[in-house]
């Protein structure tokens, strides 16, 4: 991540990336496009890997004490047929394994303020 740490969310806050995807540099920018804590937010791609990225983050109240976190991403793969391949071959795949990390992280974390 190369966006200074905390990072001051809203409307039109800019998040910078670099990260490796199996090897390969890749720089990343995202934009927050909706902030409507504490239910959703949403960031969209503006320069990265993807022809069409956006990631609606919602919160939902499950019980007392209790949160549900929802992804959603809409996302596309340039390079037509070969981009296509990729998805099937890597994407969705490397899609899986960051929201369970993810998912196992928030757990963590959580845990960790009990």
């Amino acid at each position: 991540m190369t966006t200074p740490r905390p990072i001051e969310m809203g409307v039109g806050t800019l998040i910078e990336y670099r990260l490796r995807l199996h090897g390969v540099p890749v720089r990343w920018r995202t934009r927050i496009e909706a902030w409507e804590p504490p239910h959703r937010f949403v960031d969209a791609q503006i320069k990265g890997p993807y022809s069409l990225w956006e990631h609606t983050h919602t919160f939902e109240e499950d019980g007392p004490g209790a949160t549900m976190i929802r992804d959603r991403v809409r996302y596309s793969i340039p390079f037509g047929p070969l981009g296509e391949l990729a998805d099937r071959l890597l994407v969705r795949r490397d899609l899986k394994q960051i929201f369970d990390y993810r998912r196992d992280a928030v757990a963590r974390e959580l845990l960790l303020q009990d």
